[in-house]
């Protein structure tokens, strides 16, 4: 997305609509929920933990009081035992904006997933459908044999795939071995086809918010206590006796493994809120360096202050 060009290709199905891209703890939720009341909108999750239930808390989902205000959508509709996808994502906005809501209320998307943001500006190239039995097969062989085995079987099957791909990332690892399999064809080729962009890019609005590194710990910090009062400790007892598999996207939400492993004693919970306050610090300046690489002049850049609320998440 390093600078749109606004071709005859860009006329995508969504007009009109706002993207809010910005790190967790950013204030970009609050800057949405302004601009849906101000113009009649509707707010879409782009963030891919937020997609997910039972983490309402410890992925900072719009809280009651949001709701009420604009209506929301993609948020939690995932159960944490999926592996959700880019695509599976893309897939349900389409089939909201062909609702024909988005005509009549602009749609807002705002969350902290790039690839997300990407997939609304570019499109996606169509993946193969896998069968049933052949997804199944890979995820058990995950489970049983662990990231890193695979990782070699792909380096045997598409070095130029796992050459790119760490040897811990277990759902990448298994996404293209699956989609070798199932079409016979890297999924580098199924990623290199042309997509078409979902949004009309000649009348959207993109905005991402750049706050002040000292400004954004100390939201991150403060937010995480609010998580502990607010009731992240059950979140995690609920999500851990589910038994999911480690390698699953939710199991990898920030707070998850520290507040388990403290509830465990493998550690004092001061120990684990301080890891999962320095994870969160990590990531949100992962996703900075992400914004700040690839999002192109089109993107309008904000400080943290704008469109912040009493009351409105902190997201």
């Amino acid at each position: 997305m390093s600078g749109i060009e606004h071709s005859g290709t860009s006329e995508g199905r969504i007009k009109n609509a706002t993207l809010i891209a910005g790190p967790t703890a950013s204030g970009k939720s609050a800057l949405a929920l302004q601009l849906a009341e101000r113009d009649g909108g509707v707010i879409v999750n782009a963030d891919s933990m937020q997609v997910y239930g039972v983490l309402d808390v410890l992925t900072a989902r719009p809280a009651a009081g949001d709701l009420e205000r604009a209506r929301h959508f993609l948020y939690g509709h995932v159960s944490p035992a999926t592996a959700y996808s880019t695509g599976s994502w893309l897939r349900d906005v389409a089939v909201v904006a062909d609702s024909g809501l988005f005509a009549e209320k602009p749609p807002i998307f705002v969350g902290g997933t790039g690839l997300y943001f990407r997939a609304l500006a570019e499109g996606m190239s169509d993946m193969p459908d896998i069968p049933a039995e052949i997804r199944e097969r890979w995820r058990w062989r995950l489970n049983e044999e662990g990231a890193p085995r695979l990782h070699r079987v792909l380096m045997s099957v598409d070095s130029a795939v796992a050459m790119r791909l760490k040897a811990s990332d277990g759902q990448r690892i298994v996404r293209a071995l699956e989609v070798l399999e199932a079409s016979g064809r890297s999924i580098l080729k199924w990623q290199a086809d042309k997509g078409h962009p979902m949004i009309d890019l000649a009348t959207a609005r993109f905005i991402v918010i750049e706050p002040e590194r000292e400004l954004l710990i100390k939201r991150i910090d403060q937010r995480f206590d609010r998580m502990i009062e607010a009731g992240a400790l059950d979140e995690v007892k609920e999500i851990s006796a589910m038994r999911l598999a480690p390698e699953l996207p939710a199991m990898k939400a920030i707070g998850v493994r520290e507040l388990a492993a403290a509830m465990a004693g493998e550690m004092c919970f001061e120990e684990a809120i301080e890891r999962a306050k320095i994870a969160t610090r990590q990531y949100s300046k992962r996703q900075s360096t992400w914004f700040r690489n690839q999002f192109g002049p089109e993107w309008q850049r904000i400080g943290g202050e704008a469109g912040r609320q009493p009351g409105a998440t902190d997201a």
